[in-house]
């Protein structure tokens, strides 16, 4: 799948995920096999671009393109101006946010509360376009609600506004991630319009994302969170999707490498304090299904150095090796 002159391959992306898809992980998902990866969503609200959250986002050095950042608000001129800075500050594709179910994001009419206005769609789809000289896309859902599923309509303004590539999560904002994502909206968009269309909601295997390209006929999949914990997802999609075999899964010794790399890059990228906080979660992520975790998890929550987190670390897959080679 090409975005612009961008090649994307294999046709297997990361999806935005405030809170998660910060340069380590976006870095180590992308060696991991996936194709692109987009960045947490950045406000275009000029005032919080000092913020350290804000410059934290915007770094992209050592990052292998191409460069994806998505932007998120409400206002035209704020989100053109927010284009026009993120690509100063590299990067190579604009993704405009509006598939975002969170209330407070919804409450300032941005994310997929936008979906209820599609005179404003097309103006801030316009805009952005026009701003910049990258290719510009398009995260979406299938509508505010049941009653106002609407995703066939805005991919076509889309199309319209010179959008490069649509994402299309099958779930509406009334949803947020409750019940099952639906398929056969995003095929009606594949259908209805001539540019890239990626399908996102559930995808958590390589043979969902085979059953989900060929019912959809989308250009490519996108994964959310089913990668949490479990980044290898992307070369494990990209070789069934290509040979239409299964690798095996990462024995323990494997995981334990790529998770202390993944600590090693947030103690580096945010400090060690902080590194150390955000790395709590992807800790209980990656050992959600381990015999033990519970008691792993609780006294890594305790840890408040990155020392004590690795030894635990080493600890646990030490003690997970031994069960495996029995």
């Amino acid at each position: 799948m090409d975005i612009g002159a961008h090649a994307i391959d294999p046709p297997v992306l990361l999806a935005p995920m405030a809170g998660v898809t910060d340069k380590p992980f976006r870095v180590l998902c992308k060696r991991l096999g996936a194709g692109l990866c987009a960045s947490e969503m950045t406000t275009a609200d000029p005032r919080l671009r000092s913020t350290r959250k804000t410059r934290l986002r915007l770094d992209h050095e050592g990052e292998p393109a191409p460069i994806a950042v998505q932007i998120a608000g409400a206002d035209p001129a704020m989100l053109a101006a927010a284009a026009r800075h993120a690509v100063d500050h590299g990067a190579q594709i604009i993704d405009i946010n509006m598939g975002c179910p969170a209330k407070k994001v919804c409450r300032a009419w941005a994310g997929s509360a936008l979906l209820r206005d599609e005179p404003l769609v097309a103006r801030i789809l316009e805009g952005v376009v026009a701003a910049v000289a990258v290719p510009v896309t398009l995260k979406i859902r299938t509508g505010w609600s049941a009653a106002q599923n609407n995703a066939v309509a805005v991919a076509r303004i889309a199309e319209a506004a010179g959008i490069a590539a649509i994402a299309v999560h099958g779930r509406t904002r009334e949803q947020r991630y409750s019940g099952v994502a639906e398929y056969q909206t995003i095929r009606c968009v594949k259908a209805a319009v001539n540019l890239p269309v990626i399908a996102n909601g559930d995808i958590d295997s390589p043979a969902k994302a085979a059953e989900v390209l060929a019912q959809t006929g989308a250009d490519a999949v996108m994964v959310g969170r089913a990668a949490q914990g479990r980044p290898w997802i992307f070369r494990e999609i990209a070789h069934h999707l290509a040979t239409g075999s299964l690798l095996p899964p990462p024995a323990p010794p494997e995981v334990e490498a790529i998770l202390l790399e993944h600590l090693e890059a947030l103690y580096l990228f945010y400090g060690e304090p902080q590194g150390v906080r955000i790395a709590r979660k992807h800790l209980a992520w990656y050992c959600a299904d381990h015999l033990g975790s519970e008691d792993f998890r609780a006294r890594v929550n305790r840890a408040e150095t990155a020392a004590t987190q690795q030894t635990l670390v080493r600890e646990h897959f030490a003690t997970l090796a031994g069960r495996h080679a029995a």
